[in-house]
């Protein structure tokens, strides 16, 4: 039996909405909830693919998980950690990439590695190896004294992505890891994900992007609304579909047939 490492259970957040974002979101009510009554599980060592459209309620999720924002129901576990009791344990045991981790341009990838590396009490030798390896492995080390305002999107991806695993952490949640970069930049970020799930690691990642999930990932859940609408195996949940045909599928299902 697999051994399951992130847990979560009967999660839910709304949000309130100011006049402005009601006309964005085209409702007339003062809430949106965003996760509603989400449970699902992550076991050790697979790649779990969270796939939705913008609004599902992916990043919601991902920042309740890694302790950023406060579910008001539910229950995480992570690492054998309950949120609410120990949230310190939670995100030692996680590294989290987002596309809105936004660098300080003042420093250099050098200054901020050290850092992070300093704010989670790693050893000085264990973190000077760690950023060589790491480093030569993104090709930052010719970029290591550039300030990050003069590195390009690319290479500010590759320096927030070894930040966000500069303390070698169990979990790693990756929200949308490939948005906006060009496509030799996606590739090694993918590549790489490959490699950290054949060191053991567990991955948790959010996307758009089928390919993605058809790549990469033993497991998906699909959500739409808030809700886990769908999860399994690719096999489970796509059957001899592509996983964007099932996934429209299964979106006129529950949106009637001409919500596209």
């Amino acid at each position: 039996m697999p051994n399951t490492i992130l847990a979560v259970k009967d999660l839910k957040k709304t949000f309130r909405l100011s006049k402005k974002q009601q006309k964005i979101e085209k409702t007339g009510l003062p809430q949106k909830v965003a996760v509603d009554g989400l449970t699902f599980s992550v076991n050790e060592g697979e790649i779990y693919g969270l796939l939705g459209p913008n609004g599902a309620g992916k990043t919601t999720t991902l920042r309740m998980i890694a302790t950023l924002i406060t579910p008001d129901e539910g229950e995480i576990i992570v690492a054998g950690h309950r949120l609410g009791d120990d949230a310190a344990a939670v995100r030692a045991s996680l590294g989290f990439l987002t596309g809105e981790l936004k660098l300080e341009e003042f420093f250099t990838p050098n200054y901020l590695f050290d850092f992070f590396a300093a704010l989670h009490g790693i050893d000085p030798a264990v973190a000077r190896e760690r950023k060589a390896r790491l480093f030569a492995r993104f090709g930052i080390d010719r970029f290591a004294e550039v300030k990050v305002a003069n590195l390009s999107t690319g290479m500010k991806q590759k320096v927030s992505l070894v930040i966000s695993i500069v303390h070698d952490p169990a979990i790693i949640i990756f929200d949308e890891p490939t948005n906006g970069l060009d496509v030799l930049t996606a590739r090694v970020v993918t590549d790489f994900l490959e490699e950290l799930k054949k060191e053991g690691k567990t991955i948790l990642l959010s996307t758009h992007i089928f390919s993605l999930v058809e790549k990469l990932c033993d497991r998906v859940g699909i959500l739409i609304d808030g809700r886990l609408a769908a999860e399994g195996t690719l096999a489970e949940v796509c059957g001899d579909k592509s996983m964007e045909d099932a996934f429209f599928d299964l979106y006129r299902s529950l949106k009637g047939g001409d919500a596209l």
